[in-house]
């Protein structure tokens, strides 16, 4: 069961965290290119912002955003300001979402996020940790997929097995962690956690196996892939997330 109070904290503990590195660049450094391609620092500043914004308008009811294009305006829009107000931006909306958050309601209801994904409120505050954890890393500042903590890390991976688990795209493909756990994914039907465990892998046509920091950084699109290994045939493309 996931526990979205504890979750609200962990979102809160990672954008102090953020906030507290982002501080020490320069608006030269904000100008510069972050990890993301066509993204300066600006640019995951000014996304993250908008995107607690956005996360609020899911919490109660809203659109997460008027268009893609509004989107994708709004971020263009404020990407080049300077550090100090994109810091207070940041903050200003980190606190709407936390105070959205605090509203007493039914956390088991169902909400829609972009492109008409659905899923329970209660999920929010995690896809929220996702988003400054993922793009704290893109900074490129200091902060590597191996900064980022075991829960995390774990239920990032979860979270994006699942979401290839069945994708047309993608093989079917059984992710071998480092610390032995295994995890079906792709074009796989009536494969079980269990089955998995107790070593049954007959319909996996691929096995990937290596450092979970490196793991989520395949399936997060933050790493090529190259430092883990393969048993069936070379690593797939993954499709965009």
């Amino acid at each position: 069961m996931i526990d979205h109070v504890r979750d609200l904290e962990s979102v809160r503990e990672a954008t102090e965290r953020l906030l507290t590195a982002a501080a020490s660049l320069d608006n030269a450094a904000v100008a510069e290119p972050s990890r993301l391609p066509g993204w300066s620092r600006g640019h995951v500043l000014a996304h993250l912002a908008r995107n607690a914004d956005a996360l609020v308008n899911v919490l109660e009811g809203r659109p997460m955003y008027a268009s893609a294009q509004a989107r994708d305006a709004d971020i263009e829009r404020d990407a080049p300001r300077p550090l100090d107000i994109q810091l207070t931006d940041l903050r200003e909306s980190a606190a709407r979402f936390q105070a959205a958050g605090a509203v007493p309601a039914d956390w088991s209801r169902t909400v829609e996020l972009r492109n008409q994904v659905t899923d329970t409120a209660s999920a929010v505050p995690f896809r929220r940790w996702i988003e400054v954890e993922l793009h704290h890393v893109d900074l490129g500042i200091g902060y590597e997929l191996e900064d980022l903590s075991e829960e995390f890390t774990q239920r990032e991976i979860n979270f994006l097995a699942n979401r290839f688990r069945g994708h047309p795209g993608v093989p079917a493909l059984l992710i071998r962690q480092d610390d032995g756990r295994g995890l079906a994914t792709g074009a796989v039907e009536g494969v079980t956690l269990e089955e998995v465990e107790r070593g049954h892998e007959p319909r996996f046509e691929l096995t990937v196996s290596g450092r979970r920091a490196d793991i989520l950084g395949w399936l997060a699109g933050r790493r090529d892939g190259s430092a883990l290994s393969t048993e069936g045939g070379p690593l797939p493309a993954l499709p965009p997330l």
